[in-house]
């Protein structure tokens, strides 16, 4: 198998766009409906059977349950067991996966100003194929999306290029920001350069501006998510990864970005506000914690002291709370009062995230917003 192949003059793209029908992507801190997860249970991607990994992801749906409604999608033999451990209010919905990245298999939701609610659905290659790709097959992922507009009744529109959510933030406003690293990386879309992915961009989920950042988080096994580097939360205002340290990578990563943004405007023409959240860490794995994986020819290694790409940009917004990671004593705190100054209307919940970053992402890795209409 190999990934998706296509080049800017040979893709074409339909007649009908979702921005030729007026559909475009709300920003996140807009009203949701709804919250899409799914179950971990891979032993190649989850210590101990995923049984750690698994309570982390009751606590992220426990803590979303309170703003909305939250879906979590299990394969058939975890069916009873997830139903078990979540809460009553949580819906447990046969949802067969690969992973439970629901950010990156899920659809991106679009919403018109008449009302309706549609989705994207792009290729997935499970980030990068057979060219850096972490996992062998991702058949069932492919699936998530068709699968879910079956379950609303909405339409949904196919795309032949290969993006995951975590790949992208919107304003809502018309501006878009995404890194070099992951959408222009070969092992994605070999021959689709910038002109060609922006073009893609504005007629599949209505934007107008792309800000480009050239790479994500250090040591990022998804090829530089921006999910985990920036994100926006509000018009105008992004929140950004940030290191102190010269000697570590992610300070020249993090300095490059903040030159970018502070040079750059939004579609709306507007300066971006950078607010900087400093690092966890640095965080390794350690020798028990990469001992509980089981060691597949197929999936992504996971040595003892590798260093993990952790970041407290990778939060998830809700109606009324903040779901966040808490990853370092040393941190965790300000990173909850610099959360709770930008979402003064919202309750910051903080959640022991270290399972979930073991795996390989992070709490909106984990999670998908379905907006309201």
């Amino acid at each position: 198998m190999t990934t998706n192949s296509l080049s800017s003059t040979a893709f074409s793209l339909p007649a009908e766009t979702p921005a030729s029908q007026g559909f475009s992507m709300p920003a996140e801190f807009a009203p949701h409906k709804a919250c899409w997860m799914l179950w971990p249970q891979r032993p190649d991607t989850w210590r101990y059977g995923a049984k750690p990994a698994q309570q982390a992801f009751v606590d992220v749906a426990s803590a979303i349950a309170d703003s909305e409604t939250v879906f979590v999608g299990v394969n058939d033999e975890q069916y009873e067991n997830a139903r078990n451990q979540l809460p009553e209010s949580v819906r447990v919905v046969e949802l067969s996966n690969n992973d439970a990245w629901m950010r990156d298999v899920g659809p991106t939701f679009l919403t018109s100003p008449d009302g309706h609610l549609a989705m994207v659905d792009w290729q997935f290659n499970a980030w990068g194929g057979l060219e850096g790709g972490l996992y062998f097959p991702w058949d069932k992922d492919r699936r998530i999306r068709s699968k879910i507009a079956e379950i609303l009744g909405i339409p949904r529109f196919e795309v032949p290029v290969v993006l995951e959510g975590g790949a992208i933030h919107v304003d809502g406003e018309g501006t878009l920001i995404t890194t070099r690293e992951c959408l222009l990386n070969p092992n994605r879309n070999p021959g689709l350069d910038q002109a060609g992915m922006e073009q893609v961009l504005r007629e599949y989920l209505g934007v107008t501006k792309v800000i480009w950042l050239p790479r994500g988080c250090y040591r990022d096994e998804t090829d530089g998510h921006v999910d985990n580097l920036c994100c926006f939360v509000a018009p105008g205002e992004v929140a950004l990864t940030w290191c102190d340290d010269e000697n570590d990578p992610q300070h020249a990563i993090s300095r490059q970005a903040l030159e970018l943004l502070e040079n750059s405007t939004d579609a709306r023409g507007r300066s971006l506000k950078v607010h900087k959240f400093t690092q966890p860490g640095p965080l390794h794995i350690a020798e028990e914690e990469a001992s509980g994986i089981d060691r597949l020819n197929s999936s992504y290694p996971r040595q003892p002291g590798d260093r993990m790409a952790a970041s407290y940009v990778n939060f998830y917004i809700g109606n009324s709370v903040v779901v966040m990671p808490l990853l370092d004593p040393a941190h965790d705190d300000d990173a909850r009062k610099r959360l709770q100054a930008l979402f003064p209307d919202r309750r910051v919940i903080g959640v022991p995230a270290r399972e979930i970053l073991l795996g390989g992402g992070n709490i909106h890795c984990i999670t998908q917003q379905q907006p309201s209409v």
